[in-house]
């Protein structure tokens, strides 16, 4: 009985870490988003190209990221990343545009890592996605023929290949989400607000920028940090 007891504890003790992996860098975060300007990033809209936001489509406003989502494109960062553990915190905005500003389009946005470094600008590059959008936050989206490995079956190769969340933790819209991916040796776990929502393995990219998208729809983020594991 002694034995079963202590095994039964360890095994709670192994899942209660297994679905807390964010404790893996909790304290090697910094900042990637300075809360000041666009340092460390470039930004890239389909209309203007690279570094040409006339419209500030992204802005800073009190240390926070203002997306406006006026036009599609996205912030992409100047370093590549392999190993990682990204944490972002973010809310919606009210203001919605054209072909999303229907009253039943959802809010649209995204984080694509693994982006090739030598990539040519366009919405949107090959990538692995963590999806945010109202609803759906935590879909795991391969773009360009980029593949994953989901419950031992790696995804088609296709322009866009959808990984629906296992389980929802969003909060509701206007509220501050916390959302964190970990790519670490070929597994891959997105978190949002602290449960783990979706996983998967073995991804056909291994390295690449990290691309914070704007999709049509109004966002803000507070914070964007990441730790190298």
């Amino acid at each position: 009985m002694k034995k079963i007891i202590i095994a039964v504890c360890l095994f709670s003790c192994f899942c209660t870490f297994a679905q807390q992996p964010n404790t893996l860098a909790s304290n090697k975060m910094k900042p990637l988003f300075n809360g000041k300007n666009l340092d460390g990033w470039y930004s890239f809209l389909t209309k203007k190209g690279k570094n040409n936001d006339p419209e500030k489509v992204f802005s800073i406003e009190k240390d926070i990221l203002h997306i406006s989502g006026k036009e599609f494109g996205y912030i992409c960062t100047n370093n590549t990343y392999k190993n990682f553990h990204l944490a972002v915190e973010f809310k919606w905005g009210t203001k919605k545009w054209p072909p999303r500003d229907a009253d039943t389009t959802r809010r649209d946005n995204g984080i694509c890592f693994y982006v090739p470094q030598d990539f040519k600008d366009k919405v949107w590059p090959k990538s692995v996605e963590c999806q945010i959008q109202e609803g759906d936050v935590g879909d795991i989206w391969v773009i360009d023929s980029a593949t994953v490995v989901v419950d031992g079956k790696r995804t088609p190769s296709m322009d866009y290949f959808r990984v629906q969340k296992k389980t929802d933790a969003e909060h509701k819209t206007g509220e501050w989400n916390r959302v964190e991916v970990i790519a670490n040796n070929g597994n891959l776990t997105y978190i949002v607000n602290g449960k783990v929502v979706n996983t998967a393995t073995s991804p056909s990219l291994s390295e690449g920028r990290i691309i914070i998208q704007s999709e049509g729809a109004e966002i803000f983020y507070r914070k964007i940090e990441i730790a190298e594991l």
